[in-house]
């Protein structure tokens, strides 16, 4: 972003350096100029998604896969295993 800025890439060959359209990267040109390089990470960057499972629960399913006991179910059984006794 920073050579489009400066002049040495053109805007075709910052479009397709990014395998992004013209508009976007004018878009970026723009936030880039008035905000600098952090315009250029996505917002939901290091954010969970809202369907993720807890830590605390993933850690229990986890503990129970490398059980005695569900060691050797595939992972379809291993659900339909966790649905009937978990």
């Amino acid at each position: 972003m920073q050579k489009l800025v400066d002049g040495d890439f053109t805007l075709a060959q910052a479009a397709s350096s990014l395998g992004l359209s013209n508009r976007q990267v004018i878009r970026l040109k723009k936030g880039f100029i008035q905000e600098g390089p952090a315009v250029l990470i996505h917002k939901n960057t290091n954010c969970k998604p809202a369907h993720a499972l807890g830590d605390e629960l993933a850690a229990k399913i986890i503990s129970l896969k490398q059980s005695e006991l569900y060691r050797d179910a595939n992972f379809l059984h291993f659900q339909e295993l966790l649905s009937r006794h978990e």
